[in-house]
């Protein structure tokens, strides 16, 4: 068993094949988030649910993203110093589409938080007009993971070169 497996041992086994399906955000205004999901970020608005709910997606799925005020309606975000979602994570296909999205974001004035080269994935932070967070990433292929000598997972976290990555935008 992985040391780190040990440490931690799980009840059972999840398969292999599960994955997030979607992420649901409170929001203080449906209008103001679909200008930034849909208009910034590009999603698609798959359905709404009166003036309190959307759901977006990439792709034609009924929804990757859902947008909701119901208890939500013009507040204000968290406070900086609290739990909750730290960030949601949306992973494009290829570096050149990470640069592609990365121009759009900068274009549409939006302000970076961060942005790492994690070793097996290069990714930029931002946050929506609710500051929840918001990872864009590409993976790079599994066969270029850092490992340790023993061969386990070595993830990192240093600064992505942002010049070299806009350059490969459409």
């Amino acid at each position: 068993m992985h040391p780190i497996n040990s440490r931690y041992p799980a009840a059972g086994t999840i398969p292999a094949g599960t994955d997030i399906g979607h992420v649901h955000l409170k929001v203080s205004s449906i209008d103001r988030a679909l200008d930034f999901y849909c208009g910034v970020l590009g999603f698609e608005l798959m359905a709404m649910y009166g003036d309190s709910a959307a759901f977006v997606s990439a792709g034609g799925y009924h929804h990757h993203i859902g947008l909701n005020t119901w208890h939500s309606r013009g507040a204000s975000p968290p406070p900086q110093r609290s739990t909750g979602l730290y960030h949601v994570a949306i992973r494009f296909p290829s570096r050149r589409d990470l640069a592609t999205m990365l121009k759009r974001v900068l274009d549409a004035g939006v302000q970076l938080q961060g942005a790492s080269d994690h070793g097996v994935s290069e990714a930029v932070y931002l946050a929506d007009p609710d500051r929840n967070g918001i990872e864009l990433y590409r993976d790079r292929p599994r066969e270029e993971w850092p490992l340790t000598p023993d061969g386990e997972l070595h993830m990192t976290t240093g600064p992505l070169d942002l010049e070299a990555l806009l350059r490969e935008a459409e």
